[in-house]
């Protein structure tokens, strides 16, 4: 929905609230200049966002969508839903590219009073939930190169993580690249690569990723399923530096940035397990745990030789003989 059809919808229920016998579809469609195609699906709109939205017909057979005060109100307080908000967001985020201040004051404005509106805990659910939608749907902006993923397959699999729904799925990635997989998604990794966390349906449990340019085809299912209650998505996405991670190479990552880059390493979060040591000549020293060599030598080129590395001994050899010092600036 974007923000005119959301702004129109407020509208509405304030007519309709407002007017003693409610307002009708010519009523609409003169207040907001729509043709009468057009009124109709915003009364059907108005309907599914207020369920107790009480019609009738007049005498000249004239139709009439009435709110209650009650239930605007009640509306009001439970706030706006994730998808709402993340069309608030997407609109404000567009009219700043556009320099269009005054858009940006008055949607803004909108955006705070609604989640004001509710309780706290609930509203800082809606904005995770808004930032995870921008961010999986390519709305949160992340610079940078990646591997591109269909649109539709995104909303399949919002789908199917709201729901929360099976899968099906056909993986090019897989050894039997041609069997459909019923799947139990848990969640969306997001890096250079983009990885579907859930477990096969039927199977042992275990999660598994599934890189998101390897599917193929994907298909909602009707069928929902119960999440792993002891499964946490920060606490698997840990195991990893970027989106990939291996067993094989879990375990302690030490660097040791040198004096002149240690005040900009200081600013990064690397890791959510790091633990950070000033030494006594400068330099800066980081340790984390985690898994993922390849990310993390395709992270450490852009150091130079401003970063070494003291542990993993395989990582240091990965990345020692790439290590150079005519790049211009620091990450």
């Amino acid at each position: 929905m974007s923000f005119q059809k959301a702004a129109d919808l407020l509208r509405l229920a304030e007519l309709a609230t407002a007017r003693y016998l409610g307002v009708s579809l010519t009523e609409i469609e003169e207040e907001f200049g729509v043709d009468r195609r057009t009124a109709q699906r915003m009364t059907k709109a108005l309907e599914d966002m207020f369920p107790h939205c009480i019609t009738r017909v007049d005498d000249d057979r004239r139709k009439f969508w009435k709110l209650r005060a009650d239930d605007a109100r009640l509306m009001l307080a439970q706030g706006i839903r994730d998808s709402e908000l993340a069309a608030l967001e997407l609109a404000i985020r567009r009219a700043e590219r556009e320099g269009l201040a005054t858009e940006v004051r008055a949607l803004s404005g909108l955006r705070d009073r609604l989640l004001a509106a509710m309780p706290g805990p609930h509203a800082r659910r809606a904005e995770a939930d808004a930032e995870a939608v921008l961010e999986a749907h390519g709305f949160a902006s992340r610079p940078g190169p990646r591997v591109r993923v269909g649109p539709d397959l995104m909303g399949v699999i919002g789908a199917a993580l709201k729901g929360p729904h099976v899968l099906t799925v056909v993986y090019a990635g897989g050894r039997d690249p041609d069997r459909a997989r019923r799947l139990e998604p848990h969640g969306l990794l997001l890096g250079t690569r983009r990885y579907l966390v859930a477990r096969e349906a039927g199977g042992d449990g275990r999660m598994q990723h599934y890189r998101l340019d390897r599917i193929t085809s994907a298909r909602l299912e009707a069928d929902s399923f119960a999440r792993d209650p002891a499964f946490d998505l920060s606490t698997h996405a840990a195991r990893a530096f970027g989106s990939f991670h291996t067993d094989a190479e879990y375990g302690e990552v030490v660097w040791r940035f040198t004096p002149a880059a240690a005040p900009t390493a200081r600013e990064f979060l690397f890791h959510p397990t790091q633990e950070m040591t000033e030494e006594a000549d400068g330099s800066l020293t980081v340790r984390f745990t985690a898994s993922g060599h390849l990310e993390m030598a395709w992270f450490l080129y852009m150091w130079g030789d401003a970063v070494e590395v003291l542990a993993p001994e395989p990582l240091r050899a990965m990345v020692e003989r790439h290590r150079r010092g005519d790049f211009p600036a620091l990450p």
